[in-house]
Parts: structure tokens; C-alpha cells; sequence
């Protein structure tokens, strides 16, 4: 899978929000039968789960439906803007997205539906979203968010720095286990080939003293069986929680904890 440059909101913005929020003009001149919006979108992240970003193209879109390039013309204006339609498809949150419980269970949960999210559409990694465009999937998943975390007690501006924190440790991890893959594709080299190859230098490195600390660690340090995600996702919640507790706490009580 080769790096896309992508960039969310960089077509034409106010079309894209007329064609996510319904108020853009329909396709005129007769547009082609049973072809919309919806199946255009969803046959280009078809396209995009099985082969990248980079196979998304208007034309290939086109030949997927049956159709003419020119037919899709008439629907969006091009890959741009098709690419954040794409977005807020994929983002279009589910009934029961975040469980049943407080807080804390909405964020564990938030963050498990996302790094699925990411497993099933990996070419997510390979848009900047730095500036999302905002459409009604993207805002109904929000806004479910923030009724759920609201009981927090914390600010506004906290609330969603919340939700950018939970995303970003959410895609790091996504990217790490995309990377992990990747290498082992291009490498032809299993995860556990690539490891026993480095084990004799490894050994000697270790026998010679120079590395004391790393040399005392348990077999299973770096053992595959350990779960990073949810360790580092729980540290995560932990922080919050405490943060939560310290602004729940009476005045005198908050100045005496640590």
C-alpha cells in the first residue's frame, strides 16, 4: 500500500457541504438509472478497503457501477470531494456505538468502535484530517460522544480535547499495526523469521554486559501475547478518571491530594 497525500476538505468546500447536508443541486440532463450519490460513495470505499486510496479515481469508480466517467460528473464534482463524502460515510455511527455505562465505558468503547473502524478502512491513515469537513455522520457521532462524556464535569473546550485525545491514541496504535503489516509484506519476512534472525547478535549483545537493564528482562517482555492496546488505553481512562475525581472533590479535599 503505497502513501497517499490526501487531505480532507481540499475540493470544493461549499459544494462538498451542499452534497453531505442534501442542499446541492441534483444531477440534471438525465442522469443515469439506478445510479446515486450513495452507490457512488460506497462503490469508491469499496474500492479504497480493497486496494487503497491511491485506486480511487473517478474513472475506476465509473467502471465499477457500469457506467460512464461523465455519469459521475453529474453527482460530484471529483475525487476531492468524493473523498469527503467517503469520510463521513465510513464514520456514519451505528445504534448501540457506544454501549451501555458511564464515561468511562462510552471512551473504552469509542475507542475499541474506532481502531475496528481503522482495521476495516485502513486507508484512513492516509488522509489528513487535520481540518475535517463536518457533515451528519461525522456531527450524529459527535454528538452522541458528548452526551454520553458530558457527565464528566469537565469544560467545553476539555470535553473535546477528550475526544482528541481518545482519537489519537487510538490512531497510533491503528498506524503501528498498519506499519507492522506492511513490513511484513514487503520484507516477505514473518514477524517471528524477522525475530529469529536478530536473536544470535541480540544474545551476544546481551552476554556482554553493556546492556544490564535490558538484559534482566523477563523472557516475555516483548512477548506478543501482551496487550498494549488496552494497557495503554486503560493508563489513558485512569488519568481522566482521576481528573474527573480531583474536580468533584470539596476545595479543602482537592488542595490536600497530591
Amino acid at each position: 500500500m503505497t502513501s497517499s497525500a490526501e487531505t480532507s476538505g481540499s475540493g470544493d468546500l461549499v459544494r462538498t457541504l451542499e452534497l453531505l447536508w442534501d442542499t446541492g443541486k441534483r444531477p440534471s440532463r438525465g442522469p443515469k438509472p439506478g445510479l446515486t450519490l450513495e452507490r457512488i460513495v460506497e462503490t469508491a470505499v469499496a474500492v479504497a478497503d480493497r486496494e487503497g486510496l491511491d485506486a480511487v479515481s473517478m474513472r475506476r469508480v465509473a467502471t465499477e457501477l457500469g457506467t460512464g466517467a461523465m455519469s459521475l460528473y453529474r453527482y460530484v464534482p471529483g475525487k476531492a470531494e468524493l473523498l469527503d463524502l467517503m469520510l463521513d460515510r465510513v464514520q456514519r455511527p451505528g445504534p448501540d456505538d457506544l454501549g451501555e455505562g458511564g464515561w468511562r465505558t462510552a471512551l473504552e468503547t469509542l475507542a475499541r468502535a474506532t481502531l475496528a473502524l481503522h482495521r476495516r478502512h485502513p486507508w484512513l491513515l492516509r488522509v489528513n484530517q487535520s481540518r475535517p469537513v463536518l457533515g451528519p455522520a461525522t456531527l450524529d457521532g459527535m454528538e452522541k460522544v458528548l452526551a454520553r462524556i458530558r457527565p464528566m464535569g469537565l469544560s467545553d473546550p476539555e470535553l473535546i480535547s477528550v475526544i482528541i485525545m481518545i482519537d489519537g491514541y487510538v490512531v497510533g496504535a491503528a498506524r503501528t499495526q498498519l506499519h507492522q503489516e506492511e513490513a511484513e509484506r514487503a520484507s516477505g519476512l514473518t514477524d517471528a523469521q524477522f525475530w529469529s534472525a536478530q536473536e544470535p547478535f541480540l544474545v551476544e549483545a546481551m552476554a556482554s554486559g553493556r546492556y544490564p537493564v535490558t538484559a534482566a528482562l523477563s523472557e516475555d517482555a516483548f512477548g506478543r501475547d501482551f496487550d498494549h492496546f488496552t494497557f495503554g488505553l486503560e493508563r489513558v481512562l485512569d488519568g481522566l478518571e482521576l481528573l474527573v475525581e480531583r474536580r468533584r472533590a470539596p476545595e479543602g479535599e482537592t488542595a490536600r491530594r497530591p
